[in-house]
């Protein structure tokens, strides 16, 4: 399992951090994962599987 950081989503997705976020209270993107007080990323696997349920719904 690897964790990434908000850059490489958005490199990943092609999507701004405002979207992403957006998402994410809309509950359709993977929630970030804390890693301290002022720390989150991602697991790269959820987002993968997000990109490719975007890919099939299409």
């Amino acid at each position: 399992m690897r964790l990434i950081k908000l850059k490489e989503v958005m490199q990943k997705t092609s999507l701004g951090h405002s979207s992403i976020y957006k998402f994410i209270a809309e509950g359709t993107f993977p929630k970030q994962v804390s890693l301290g007080a002022r720390s989150v990323a991602w697991v790269e696997s959820e987002v993968d599987d997000w990109i490719m349920e975007k890919i099939t719904d299409r």
